[in-house]
């Protein structure tokens, strides 16, 4: 059976660009009668707030975007991450932000820094003369992730080239997104991970995860992002677009028929609810390029 997920961050209301998401996923379970799971990822405490939690699922029903199960909060399962984390090859790393920056490390072409392995192989003694408190990293190898996405098609990524030994615990003592979500995605039973493609250089490090791990992997869909007419990707800062704003002057069928419009699955942006797109949904209709939206809508 498919199982999909829809796991927003409680950190602010909901957007449009989250709707997006959100019922693209849930189109692509129910087409396939399948399990939809809602996940709350608050990883992050100083951030989180119970009132967005409410909001979330509020808005949801409201938008007839229906889940099956809830799983538990992030913030509920650090002892899950730790074992996790107790299995994979970490070692500290205790570079600043400056620190990396100043070392001219390579950068992927996003601009991403790319950690040079400055504390990989530190000794014993030179870690213990150390002041800062650590972050950890994971040992990557020297292989390429190879996969395919269900809407950008064949990727590849050398990981120790581009991308490097990544960070599995902040020095904070808070476990990073990228173990977290393959924690949860795998203990969920997920079959398949829909969310926006600014995530998609994520994916090889999560699939080096899962396989480190034994952890079965999921199919992978990445949609577009919605953007404002500058190409700036829409964020919780757009208040005009958030759902507070939205549900003051839309009904969930106009939303959603507005959202159908933009994902090419209807020809018009007609009202339709979620239910009665179902039956045309198609990931082949799904295209790359960004979608423009007018933040005046």
């Amino acid at each position: 059976m498919t199982v999909g997920r829809f796991a927003p961050s409680p950190s602010g209301r909901m957007h449009l660009g989250n709707l997006f998401t959100a019922l693209l996923a849930w189109l692509s379970v129910r087409s396939q009668n399948g399990k939809m799971l809602l996940r709350i990822e608050d990883l992050d405490p100083e951030r989180s707030r119970r009132e967005y939690i409410d909001a979330i699922k509020d808005d949801l029903a409201w938008l007839g975007l229906t889940y099956d199960e809830e799983t538990p909060l992030q913030s509920a399962r650090t002892a899950r991450y730790a074992e996790a984390f107790g299995l994979l090859p970490t070692y500290p790393c205790y570079c600043s932000r400056s620190e990396l920056h100043d070392a001219s490390a390579p950068h992927a072409s996003d601009g991403t820094l790319i950690y040079p392995g400055t504390c990989r192989d530190l000794s014993e003694a030179e870690r213990a003369a150390k002041k800062r408190t650590p972050a950890w990293r994971v040992r990557v190898p020297y292989r390429d992730i190879v996969f395919t996405d269900g809407v950008f098609g064949a990727q590849r990524e050398k990981l120790a080239a581009e991308c490097g030994d990544f960070i599995v615990r902040r020095s904070d003592g808070v476990y990073a997104y990228q173990l977290a979500v393959v924690c949860d995605d795998a203990d969920g039973g997920v079959t398949e991970v829909v969310r926006g493609c600014d995530l998609l250089r994520s994916t090889p490090r999560q699939i080096w995860l899962y396989q480190t791990l034994n952890m079965p992997v999921p199919r992978f869909y990445h949609v577009p992002l919605l953007v404002a007419p500058d190409g700036k990707r829409l964020s919780k800062r757009e208040k005009s677009l958030d759902m507070a704003h939205l549900r003051e002057r839309y009904r969930p069928q106009e939303l959603i028929g507005y959202l159908a419009f933009l994902a090419k699955l209807t020809d018009t942006p007609a009202p339709v609810s979620a239910a009665e797109l179902i039956e045309v949904f198609s990931w082949d209709m799904i295209g790359t390029s960004p979608i423009i939206v007018n933040s005046k809508l």
